[in-house]
């Protein structure tokens, strides 16, 4: 990814992302982000952005392969977050939700995947040790909980869906406290000139509003200007 454009990623929220891609698009109606409330780790901490890095997790109950099994896949699965393009995320869905109930993301697994180079995660799933997960890994997720419960791997690298929203591994993601999204490959090239539009056309409502005097009729002759200005 063009560095300019990672730098500027990070620097906008997730709204602002959505907006941008109907930018490009020339029109309402993108739908690639996540559904209902999310709860982030460190809400201030910014946006991660990065290429997915998926897998699927399971906790209400023992798994009922063979041990050996299990941990071999769990190996596999660290191999996969520690491999793949930079920047990335870890976008792991619990199976058992809307029942989850076992906190995979907690002190140690973060900062394993901080330690391989990751930017944060996604999960419809639960964390735990909020006043002990490391700085600069940001978690979002479904829940909060005290217990791992019988966590354990179950797919890699398969698409999964995290509130509503499916994401096929590699796929690039944009997430923050309000949510995620998924922005369109072919996209990428257009959204530095479409966040800028959008930020500069939004100045013209926004300008007015904050304004001395500001009355019905200074909004009618912004929201005018606003709205030839964005078609």
């Amino acid at each position: 990814m063009d560095e300019a454009l990672l730098t500027l990623l990070k620097q906008v929220d997730t709204p602002t992302v959505c907006n941008a891609i109907e930018v490009v698009e020339g029109k309402r109606g993108f739908d690639r982000f996540t559904r209902g409330t999310m709860l982030c780790s460190a809400p201030e901490a910014g946006a991660i952005v990065g290429y997915a890095r998926t897998a699927k997790i399971a906790a209400l109950a023992p798994p009922e392969e063979a041990p050996e099994v299990i941990k071999a896949r769990r190996m596999d699965y660290y191999r996969h977050m520690a491999q793949g393009p930079r920047p990335a995320l870890a976008v792991v869905e619990d199976l058992d939700y809307p029942e989850c109930i076992g906190a995979y993301w907690g002190e140690i697994n973060t900062s394993v995947h901080k330690g391989f180079g990751l930017s944060g995660a996604l999960t419809n799933g639960v964390m735990r040790d909020l006043g002990d997960l490391p700085e600069g890994f940001p978690v979002v997720a479904g829940s909060v909980g005290p217990s791992h419960g019988f966590v354990h791997v179950r797919e890699i690298a398969t698409q999964v869906t995290i509130f509503g929203m499916p994401v096929a591994d590699g796929e690039l993601v944009h997430a923050d406290r309000h949510g995620a999204l998924v922005i369109p490959a072919e996209y990428v090239g257009e959204l530095t000139a479409a966040i800028a539009k959008m930020q500069e056309t939004e100045q013209i409502v926004l300008g007015a509003a904050r304004a001395e005097g500001f009355d019905f009729e200074a909004f009618e002759a912004a929201w005018t200007a606003f709205e030839k200005a964005r078609t």
